[in-house]
């Protein structure tokens, strides 16, 4: 072991004083007890000394990072505050890392460096494995750096000085000496490398030291090697002895660990760990399938469409189905974003609108993608085929009765203006009908309420077909042409066909099918009070109630009689409150 001259002691006391302030009289002081005591010093950062020449260190006021490292035991990193002009104690004992190191071993001793701090492949006290006066001679007394054959960046450093940097090869059962600062001096045999299988990490005696720097260990995994598009994986790796760990192309990350991962692409990972004893590198490669499966079809392909005027008469329905695999995003031409798999029941109106065949198509476009540039298109055409026939030149509607009215025929009272235009109207249209067709036949169908017993209902709704007869007689129709049907409360309107009816009605805003439905058990009564109209062998007249005449308050019996006969009659509560 050589001695240092004291030119160099000035220095490195120079050195332990910078890292205070620059009035020594202002710092503070930081007592050290140390196990090893061949264990260094860093201060933020920057080495000092092994501990066993400093028992106390003058530091500046304010927070440190106390780094203690020794190659062969776990580091520490302890944070403490200083005041200025008042001691702080520290006490640190490093926990020894018990594994030893195995050959094939190359040494390397290094002359010069006195005690700067000797750090192997990076800068930062990770790697740091000893100073210069444990690595000085390779006499009788050993004092020697002990690695695994390979190039290594040495850095040898004092404070904020790096006295010497760059790259060191050795061999197996090979020395090299480094001199400090003009770098590699010399190759020698090294016999007592071939002795050696496995020796500990750290090992000091009389005049002796051996470091014996353990190469890093690494291996890197994956969960899941083949992944659809948007699936996660999960990332696994463990490494020893190497304080840098990057993983390609994720970056830095902890030397042992897990993390999920989602490529888009065929990607391979590559773990390169790097510790003082070299550098070793893992890969795992995780595939990725991007492609997208798709399907769209109909069932039937072909479907059939006829309107009769403004009425549709037949318009059957296709069955669209799609299923697309892989894929995130999921559109169908004309129908928008669709969910990946699904059905969507068809029923279309052709663009043609007058009268005439109807022939035509419809495609539909499929277009899944996803994340990872996969895609596909598929498509399917629904074929439209019917007619569009004119309107009937006869329309009618229903005609609307009181309730309990007609009571005989001796007037037409019971039909109210509303209705006798109604009539009047039919009645027009029908005698030009008869040009055409003389033998066609109007069909009055008398209708009456569920209210009072059949016995009674039944020659009721007679009377209101008999009216209206003798009205369209007297507005010139031959009453040979007309036939009359009682039913009285047999084929009453259900709650359900109102409604319905009441949704096709094209007079009634939003407003008024609110309202009406508000007292929908008077607008049924309303509704089966009624006479139809029909040509025979045809439709029957309009349901259309006249809920816009100025005589509806009297149709519905706003204000009507109440009668206690148990005949069709409004009690008080079933009164229209309109």
């Amino acid at each position: 072991m050589r001695r240092i001259d004291p030119t160099r002691w000035l220095l490195l006391s120079a050195l332990i004083l910078m890292v205070g302030a620059s009035a020594f009289a202002q710092n503070g002081k930081l007592n050290l007890r140390i196990t090893p005591k061949q264990a260094y010093i860093f201060v933020d950062g920057h080495p000092v000394s092994e501990a066993s020449k400093h028992h106390s260190l003058s530091l500046s006021p304010g927070d440190h990072s106390i780094e203690i490292v020794n190659y062969g035991y776990q580091p520490t990193t302890r944070t403490v505050t200083i005041t200025a002009d008042k001691p702080t104690d520290l006490e640190v004992s490093l926990q020894a890392v018990s594994s030893t190191v195995a050959g094939p071993f190359g040494a390397i001793t290094i002359e010069g460096a006195d005690r700067d701090a000797v750090l192997l492949n990076g800068k930062t006290p990770d790697f740091f494995v000893g100073h210069g006066d444990e690595f000085d001679h390779d006499w009788w007394w050993k004092q020697e750096l002990v690695v695994p054959p390979g190039t290594y960046q040495m850095t040898v450093q004092g404070g904020d000085k790096e006295a010497w940097s760059g790259p060191v090869t050795v061999a197996a059962n090979q020395r090299t000496v480094v001199d400090i600062p003009k770098g590699v001096r010399k190759t020698v045999p090294w016999p007592r490398g071939e002795k050696l299988s496995s020796i500990p990490r750290f090992t000091v005696g009389t005049a002796s030291a051996t470091v014996a720097v353990a190469k890093p260990t690494a291996q890197l995994s994956t969960a899941t090697a083949q992944l659809n598009c948007g699936d996660s994986s999960q990332l696994k790796w463990t490494s020893s002895d190497a304080p840098q760990v990057v993983i390609t192309p994720i970056g830095s990350v902890a030397t042992s660990g897990e993390q999920a991962i989602q490529p888009k692409q065929n990607t391979t990972y590559d773990l390169t760990a790097t510790g003082p004893g070299g550098t070793v590198t893992s890969s795992a490669t995780v595939n990725v399938n991007t492609a997208v499966q798709a399907n769209l079809g109909l069932s039937p392909a072909e479907i059939h469409y006829k309107r009769v005027g403004d009425k549709v008469v037949e318009n059957s329905s296709s069955a669209l189905n799609w299923t697309a695999s892989n894929a995130s995003t999921v559109s169908i031409d004309p129908l928008g974003t669709v969910d990946a798999n699904g059905n969507r029941t068809l029923q279309l109106t052709p663009h043609k609108t007058d009268p005439g065949p109807v022939d035509e198509t419809v495609t539909y476009t499929l277009n899944a993608s996803n994340g990872c540039g996969g895609s596909a298109t598929q498509t399917a055409t629904l074929h439209i085929v019917g007619s569009i026939e004119p309107e009937a030149t006869l329309s009618m509607r229903s005609v609307y009765f009181p309730t309990d009215r007609p009571r005989n025929l001796k007037s037409n009272a019971a039909l109210l203006p509303s209705e006798q235009d109604t009539l009047k109207t039919i009645a027009d249209d029908f005698k030009k009908y008869l040009t055409n067709k003389p033998d066609a036949h109007l069909i009055l169908a008398g209708h009456a309420d569920k209210r009072g017993p059949q016995a009674y209902n039944k020659p009721l709704s007679e009377r209101r077909a008999e009216l209206a007869k003798r009205f369209l007689v007297e507005q010139g129709v031959p009453e040979g042409n007309i036939e009359v049907q009682s039913f009285g409360k047999e084929q009453n309107l259900t709650a359900d066909q109102v409604k319905q009816l009441l949704e096709q009605n094209p007079d009634l805003t939003a407003e008024d099918r609110d309202k009406a439905m508000r007292k929908l058990t008077n607008i049924v009564l309303a509704y089966n009070r009624r006479v139809d109209l029909n040509l025979s062998g045809g439709p029957e007249s309009a349901r259309l109630y006249p809920f816009k005449s100025a005589d509806f308050a009297r149709l519905v019996d706003r204000n009507g009689p109440v009668k206690s006969s148990g005949v069709e009659m409004a009690s008080k509560k079933e009164k229209v409150k309109n």
